[in-house]
């Protein structure tokens, strides 16, 4: 799910959940439902806290604080004026991206569902009972590189909620039928989100431009692999103990509260939790050297959709090339592009275009996609997409334009975080996949100095036609049975 494009740029903000992962929209990972006092318990001995100074001015617009346990968790503070609320984020980084043995996707899904069972301490009921009685907000997603655990909260709960958050990740427990059931209900929101032609695409599509990297297959898994996940109970304990590590983890805390004080707390609680994280064997995917075609059937009515993926870079905040990619996706693709004005709003050929950059730990997909509002015009949709393509590609943007686009992108960043929740939330997403807290002011210092060359050469090193994906998803022809019903 990496998100941090999703907060830079209105065009980005429309592609749907499929290129942020399955929790972004609903097309995925499943909403999980779950004495106080609030973190002014005094300072550690020690406070090895850091305040955020990187080299650049910073753009991130409140004080974060820092601090590595001993057993390698990573604690983020942000204290900010929120009227007494906090928001409280742990993130697993582990996705998708992390299931490199065959037959076992879906693993790290599977455990956003599991992490709800309880514990020896905490079963699933009293949990649930204290989170109602809290009245959090509790949620979690999976995506690609990332698992993140949501608990929106009244500052006064915060040493509550560090005590049952810090005892599940340590002490998860759960019997072989739970894993079962689960295992099961699992298998049924696969099916589910397949009705949806939108996770059908990306699911087919990622599966064909990925032949040896763990991104071939979506944070649900294939599907062979969740059927049989039920007989896969020994596994599921290799695979927690596996990644649900301290020094796989961070702890984020933004809100209402006091960045010592947190610290403390979170040590108290979380100190016990053993380092032990074992890193993924993932396999690098080789060049791509040709064009892939494929066409995709969906069992139900649907408009046609298209897809151009192209095989892009992975995250760096430092490297122009790749920040120049995401700005190149709003200007070529965006609301004020004019292949937009063209096919959206003045020939109406489709309902929507958006440009996915990539923004995943490893080099992801740079995805173009589209609903096409007339069958028709898939072939000339699709060339359309190339003409805006090779544009980018053979002139230079107009350098004024681009200032406008980077400002906007920039205002767009700041804007969004006004809430603990917003703040947190950002934060999960960029950490979970870079490790950096500092890779949002990273970026936006890059930001700045990318020109219209730059913009250029992000469209050539990426957008090379030898390493795409070109996919087409229509309805599926009726039936010899279905054709003759509709002659009688």
């Amino acid at each position: 799910m990496t998100r941090l494009p999703h907060r830079l740029s209105s065009s980005l903000r429309r592609r749907g959940s499929l290129a942020l992962g399955l929790g972004a929209l609903g097309l995925g990972a499943a909403l999980l439902f779950g004495a106080t006092g609030s973190a002014l318990a005094g300072p550690p001995e020690k406070a090895e806290t850091l305040a955020s100074a990187p080299a650049s001015p910073s753009v991130f617009p409140y004080a974060m604080y820092e601090k590595t346990l001993a057993n390698g968790l990573q604690v983020v503070v942000v204290p900010m004026p929120a009227d007494g609320l906090v928001s409280y984020r742990t993130v697993v980084r582990t996705g998708a991206r992390d299931e490199y043995e065959k037959g076992h996707t879906g693993f790290a899904h599977f455990f956003e569902h599991m992490m709800f069972r309880g514990t020896k301490k905490y079963p699933a009921e009293v949990y649930n009972e204290i989170v109602t009685k809290m009245g959090a907000d509790a949620n979690a997603y999976t995506s690609t590189d990332i698992t993140v655990y949501q608990m929106d909260i009244a500052a006064e709960d915060l040493e509550t909620v560090v005590d049952i958050e810090s005892d599940r990740f340590m002490n998860l427990e759960y019997a072989e039928a739970d894993f079962q059931t689960e295992a099961g209900a699992v298998y049924g929101e696969y099916r589910k989100n397949r009705a949806n032609p939108g996770f059908l695409m990306y699911e087919a599509i990622k599966k064909a431009a990925f032949t040896k990297h763990t991104y071939g297959h979506t944070a649900m898994g294939y599907e062979p692999d969740i059927a049989a996940m039920p007989k896969m109970f020994d596994y599921s304990r290799k695979f927690f103990s596996r990644y649900y590590r301290p020094d796989n983890c961070t702890v984020i805390v933004a809100g209402d509260v006091e960045a010592e004080a947190t610290f403390a707390l979170i040590e108290r609680f979380y100190g016990p939790w053993e380092k032990g994280y074992v890193e993924p064997k993932v396999s690098r995917e080789p060049a791509q050297r040709k064009e892939r075609r494929i066409e995709v059937e969906y069992a139900g009515q649907t408009l046609p959709m298209v897809q151009v993926a192209y095989k892009g870079g992975a995250f760096d905040a430092k490297d122009r090339t790749w920040v120049a990619s995401l700005v190149l996706a709003d200007l070529a693709f965006g609301e004020t592009s004019e292949i937009h004005k063209e096919l959206v709003l003045d020939k109406r050929w489709v309902q929507y275009i958006y440009a996915s950059p990539a923004t995943d730990r490893d080099p992801g997909l740079w995805s173009i996609g589209a609903m096409v509002a007339e069958p028709d015009k898939v072939d000339a949709v699709l060339e359309r997409i190339d003409a805006a393509v090779a544009q980018y590609r053979d002139t230079p943007v107009d350098a004024a334009r681009l200032d406008r686009v980077k400002s906007n992108m920039k205002y767009g960043y700041l804007m969004s975080l006004d809430t603990p929740a917003a703040v947190a939330g950002s934060l999960a997403s960029t950490i979970g996949v870079t490790g950096d807290p500092h890779s949002d002011d990273a970026l936006y210092a890059t930001l700045v100095a990318v020109t219209p060359e730059d913009v250029q050469a992000a469209a050539k090193a990426y957008l090379d036609a030898k390493q795409r994906t070109v996919a087409v998803l229509r309805p599926a022809p009726p039936s010899a049975k279905d054709a003759a019903k509709e002659a009688q």
